[in-house]
Parts: structure tokens; sequence; C-alpha cells
């Protein structure tokens, strides 16, 4: 096959980015973070029941702000706890319904399938979870009683 140097740089474009959007609902705030190819985004919010209700929302506004869409989203690695139900019940709410109608995929973690791991940031979920082989589009949530 010949690839005339457009097609190829569109191929390489289209191969080379990557958004990855991370979601942590289960603490004291919400927290979201996005990584593109050349920067690391984050932010949160405090984590009331009117914001879990509105997470959609909180999600597609982060993402406005950096020039981006749902769309454009590749993966995306949620915290499954342990933590608060609603949250973590929202939270898996939203990103399986991201996964049945823009078709991304998802990665659930929790910090304790990092066992062992020094120095664990938000920044390092995507090489942790491709580490210890975290399954995508598996759900498997660990609630506080």
């Amino acid at each position: 096959m010949i690839l005339f140097s457009s097609e190829l740089e569109l191929r390489l474009e289209n191969k080379i980015k990557m958004n990855k959007l991370i979601i942590d609902v289960v603490n004291e705030k919400i927290f979201l973070m996005l990584i593109t190819n050349k920067n690391i985004y984050n932010i949160t919010y405090n984590n009331t029941k009117i914001n879990y209700e509105k997470l959609t929302m909180i999600i597609d506004d982060f993402l406005k702000t950096k020039g981006l869409k749902v769309d454009d989203i590749n993966k995306i690695y949620i915290n499954i706890g342990p933590g608060s139900f609603v949250g973590i019940r929202n939270s898996l709410s939203v990103v399986k319904a991201f996964n049945i109608a823009k078709k991304i995929d998802y990665y659930c973690y929790s910090f304790e399938d990092f066992k062992g791991e020094k120095n664990i940031t938000y920044e390092n979920i995507p090489n942790l979870c491709d580490k210890f082989k975290i399954k995508k589009n598996l759900i498997n949530p660990i609630y506080i009683s």
C-alpha cells in the first residue's frame, strides 16, 4: 500500500491523539483529570448530591474549557472505591452511558488494585491500569457500608 504524505499525516494525526479522562468521586471532592498528548488538566468540585446529579454537565463543562467534547475522549478511568455508594453508582452510570452512546472504553480501578506501588498519582493511573492488567469495561464497585 502506498500512502501519500497528506494521507500518512492524517493517519498519524488520528493515531497520535489520545485524550484520557480520569473521574474520582469517592472522596470529599469530585475530581476530574484530562490527560492529552501535550497537557494534563484537572479540576475539583464539591462532592454534593446536586453535583452528583449534574456530573455529566460538570464533565462536559470541564472538557469545553479545554476545547474538547465527550466525542474527543478515547478512554475513561473511574475510581470504584471504596467510597460513597451514591457517588460511585452515579459516576458508573455516567461512564456506562458514555460507553454505550459514544463507544468510549472505560477502566474501573481502585487504589487498592495498585498494592506495592509507591507515589501513586492520578497522572499514572492509565499506566498503572495497564501494568496491573485492569480489564476494560468491567464494573466491580467497592462500597463503604
